[in-house]
């Protein structure tokens, strides 16, 4: 995420910089074979390449919405998973006068939403991370997940046979919860909490269920890819044509213009195609970079930064002291 006031326009032109040199390239051959090789039958009606802008232009900014919610519902997501786990420090805390018991569901919880997390960075086949351009704005900033090892991290909460029971599961966050399913349960059979609170710590693990469902979801399942792929194909056909709908449009200022552009003002179809081109081939671009909000994207959902919150707040909790920072922006990017 970025915390900063915005991106500078010098970012977006480096970030950019392959698509324009290729529009570059599409805007110079038809001007060059229209002016110097003199075919002037090369030329398409503007009113066609009019159509196909507009119909791309919906399509654009209908994927660009639909990617916009997905990052909307995850920051929601794992707001409702900060609050939850507040409430789930005050209730293992205040239901519980066994103070070994509080600590274990605490940390217990703590592993949970770092387990979540790394499986939240996981790289699928679909997330554009791995694309040249990102892959090199990446460098800019940090990604917590693959700095440290989730062994690493859970080892700080978990002890050693619970860990590497955890470790072997399939679904590791599930397993955590479910293993704090079988501690409150223990202690309800045990009498050290009545069945009400039993009950209400059950709806607490059910709602942390509930928002790892929702995250998961998110993750595992993209924006449809034939509307992803139509998307683009209309976006670099209309790149394609738009050169030539404007050679015609731009011939005919010759009558207007008078000194050393007299004959030569088709030439400013370059400059033009090329910032129509690039606007739309832009906002293709940040909607591919914002629709996977956990891939690890400088437009990110800073799950790590929440998890670090949710750490500090519920080991205050316990009494502890000795805790650790928040985490700091890198280049005005978080995660």
């Amino acid at each position: 995420m970025n915390v900063g006031r915005g991106y500078r326009l010098s970012e977006f032109m480096v970030w950019t910089r392959r698509e324009l040199y290729v529009l570059i390239a599409l805007g110079l051959v038809p001007v060059c074979l229209y002016q110097l090789a003199h075919w002037r039958w090369l030329s398409v009606p503007w009113t066609v390449v009019a159509l196909i802008g507009t119909a791309t232009a919906f399509i654009v900014s209908f994927k660009n919405t639909q990617t916009y919610s997905r990052t909307v519902e995850a920051q929601q997501v794992w707001t409702g998973i900060l609050n939850a786990s507040r409430a789930w420090g005050l209730v293992s805390r205040d239901y519980l006068k066994n103070e070994a018991a509080t600590r274990q569901l605490v940390h217990r919880h703590l592993a949970w939403v770092t387990a979540l997390r790394y499986q939240m960075r996981r790289h699928r086949a679909w997330e554009s991370t791995n694309q040249r351009t990102n892959a090199e704005y990446q460098r800019r900033y940090c990604v917590p997940e693959q700095e440290t090892a989730l062994e690493v991290e859970l080892a700080r909460f978990l002890e050693a046979d619970e860990l590497r029971a955890v470790l072997a599961s399939r679904n590791k966050a599930t397993a955590l919860l479910a293993n704090q399913s079988s501690t409150i349960l223990k202690l309800f059979q045990t009498g050290e909490i009545p069945i009400n609170f039993f009950i209400e710590m059950e709806k607490a693990l059910k709602e942390l269920l509930d928002h790892q469902g929702r995250s998961e979801r998110i993750k595992n399942f993209p924006y449809p890819r034939q509307y992803a792929i139509i998307n683009t194909f209309f976006i670099r056909f209309f790149c394609v044509l738009l050169p030539f709908g404007l050679l015609k449009e731009f011939d005919a200022l010759n009558a207007l213009a008078s000194g050393w552009m007299q004959g030569h003002m088709v030439w400013l179809v370059v400059p033009f195609s090329v910032v129509v081109s690039w606007m739309y081939t832009t906002l293709e671009q940040v909607g591919a970079s914002t629709e996977n909000p956990f891939e690890g994207g400088a437009n990110d959902v800073p799950i790590a930064q929440i998890n670090r919150m949710v750490e500090v707040e519920l080991r205050e909790l316990l009494g502890d002291t000795d805790l650790p920072p928040l985490l700091r922006p890198r280049n005005n990017i978080i995660l």
